[in-house]
Order: C-alpha cells, then structure tokens, then sequence
C-alpha cells in the first residue's frame, strides 16, 4: 500500500515527462568515470564505497590504483587485509575498506565470486546499506531499485518541494518510496545516476543553478521560489575535540617506533607513531610517561610540529615531538622498531602520514 504522504507529493507529477528529461540529460552530460567505463557490478560496487563520504575528484585516483591492485572481486577477497589498508591509506574512513574486503570474501565463498542480483541477498553484505544496494542493482542490473543519497534528498526535496529533516533516518524511507514510484522502469541505470549527477552538478547545496536544470519545469520548489531553503536538515552534534602528543622515537641504530592499533574502533589495525593523551600526561612528564607504558628510556629533543585532524565526530589536535632512544627493553607486543625505508609499505592514517616526514 502506497505510503499516503508519497501519494500527496507525487500528485499531479508527470513523471514520464521528468524520467525522459532527465535521463536525455545524462546522457549528453555525465562525467567521464572511470567506473562508468563497464557495468561490472564489482567495480561499481568498489566505487559506491570509496564515494561514501568522499568527493569524486578525489577517489578517481585511489579507484584506479585499488582495481589495478585487485582487478577482480576474488583478487580482493584472497588479498592480505594490511594490503588493502595500504591500498585504501589516505582515503579514510577504513572501516568501509574492512567491510568491502569481508562482504567479497562472503560473495566468493557463497555466490560463485558473482555478486549478487537479489535485493536480499546482496543488502545483508556487510556494509551494503539501502544505497549501495541500490545503486549496485540499478546501474549493474538494471532493477528499478532506488539509490538514495544526500546528492538525491537534496534534488528531491526541490522538485517534489518535500520539506521534511533529511537528517532523519525515517525521511530517508520517504524519499526512497518517492523514487520507487518516479524510477524508470526502462532505464534505471540512467535515472538514479541522472539524479546523483544532477545533484552535484546542478543542484548543490548552495547557489544551485536552476536556469541550467533540465528538470526545471518540473521543479515544485522553483516554481515557488523557494529552491534556497531545501533541503531541511538539523545541525549536527557538535565536534569532540582530543588533544594528544605523538613520539617520533629513533633508536640506536636509527629505526623508527611504530605501533599497530586495536582490532576494532577508530582506524583499526591502522599503525601509528606511539600517541599519549593530553588527559594521561603533560609535556613535562611525557618521557616517564613513554617509559612507564612501552620499556623504554627516552630522551625528547622537542616539539616539530603541531597536526590537526578532522573526523566526522571529533578532532584531534596532536603536538608531535622527537624523541631518542636511551635504554631499556620494547613491552608492547604491538610495536615494533621499523628501519625508515619499510616505513613506507604500512598502512597509517592520515594524520600520521603527516609525520612520516620527521622520520625520513
């Protein structure tokens, strides 16, 4: 049964006419990407996931050097998880590179390394949510699935002048009913990546460019005037800010200190130069401190620079010191001394990509 709020936003729409102008649109327009070169459905896949959270000017790159590292799905699922970690470095958000590996271990193991084409299927992998799904089936197989991400609300919200909070997870489930009945039934590849395009072409969040719109005579909003103030969507917690040192520590014979984080949370199995939090120890105890919790004695030269990172739910603002070895014995199974030129082939996040510079 048709959702009664989706029936009242949908009235009196022409949605033959809106498919067939947006769909000529992209056509003509699209982007040149490399994952738009094919439809296999790994690839798109791969893309969908590294786009998460992430501009496409700046995938492109990383896209190219992750398939010419794991050209196949079963490539990837036989890979070393350290190796996909490097391979992902800089991108962030690697939990998204983790889930990818293991949803394609269980795709190679369960479905003959051919992802699959059933909705339920493919959206109980991990980490393919209600979009991913959706893209993956509209544009590799051609299903009338809806794809709904921010590029999506925010073009939907203008043309069918829905203004409801997008940052609510039930407004979600609104838009993805609206796209179900819109979707073109014949080309839905087109639609849903016609809408993504628009979206980040044409209708950005700020000054969008309506005269430039081929769905502009459909646009509920445009015709109201009141494009500018949709989409809807509540601010966001505020930032947590955590404050650390990081010890750039050499030893005798010139080795690096690096340490690997925890299996799970924040940037796991990621490594990392040795990190103490301002709330544990201050500038002046930080040495007691390093031997107290790794064995070893150090000397700190001093401070070489300051870093500041941005997550999506805290900053860290790192002071980065350099510190010398002086005596005394590693305690830590997950550090280890790494001469300077291996530095190189591990994964690190990239706050502390930023100080491999200090160690070279």
């Amino acid at each position: 049964m048709k959702n009664e709020q989706v029936s009242k936003l949908i009235y009196n729409f022409n949605k033959d006419s809106f498919q067939a102008d947006l769909i000529s649109w992209f056509n003509k327009e699209q982007r040149q990407l490399p994952w738009r070169e094919d439809k296999d459905p790994y690839k798109i896949w791969v893309s969908e996931i590294m786009l998460q959270q992430t501009k496409v000017d700046t995938v492109i790159p990383y896209f190219a050097r992750f398939i010419e590292r794991f050209p196949t799905l079963n490539d990837l699922a036989a890979a070393e998880e350290q190796d996909v970690l490097k391979a992902w470095e800089g991108l962030g958000y690697y939990s998204r590179a983790r889930n990818l590996q293991t949803a394609v271990k269980e795709v190679a193991a369960s479905y003959d390394s051919k992802v699959p084409e059933d909705p339920k299927a493919l959206g109980s992998l991990k980490g393919v949510g209600p979009y991913t799904k959706g893209a993956i089936l509209s544009i590799a197989y051609d299903q009338p699935e809806p794809a709904v991400d921010g590029n999506v609300m925010r073009v939907l919200s203008r043309v069918l002048m829905i203004d409801e909070d997008i940052a609510k997870q039930k407004t979600r489930r609104i838009f993805e009913e609206c796209v179900q009945e819109i979707i073109s039934p014949n080309n839905p590849s087109a639609f849903n990546q016609g809408l993504m395009e628009l979206g980040a072409l044409i209708c950005t969040p700020s000054s969008p460019s309506c005269l430039l719109c081929p769905v502009r005579q459909h646009c509920k909003a445009y015709a109201e005037g009141v494009q500018q103030d949709l989409p809807i969507k509540s601010k966001s917690k505020k930032q947590k800010k955590v404050e650390y040192f990081a010890f750039i520590v050499k030893d005798q014979t010139g080795r690096y200190l690096i340490e690997q984080r925890p299996e799970k949370g924040l940037l796991a199995n990621l490594w990392q130069f040795p990190m103490a939090p301002f709330a544990e120890t201050d500038e002046e105890h930080a040495a007691g401190w390093f031997e107290q919790v790794y064995g070893l004695k150090i000397t700190i030269n001093g401070k070489v620079d300051d870093i500041k990172h941005v997550f999506s739910h805290l900053i860290w603002d790192v002071t980065v010191m350099e510190a010398t070895v002086e005596e005394g014995s590693l305690r830590t199974s997950q550090s280890k001394f790494v001469p300077s030129q291996e530095l190189k082939d591990y994964p690190f996040p990239v706050s502390h990509q930023k100080m491999l510079k200090h160690a070279r």
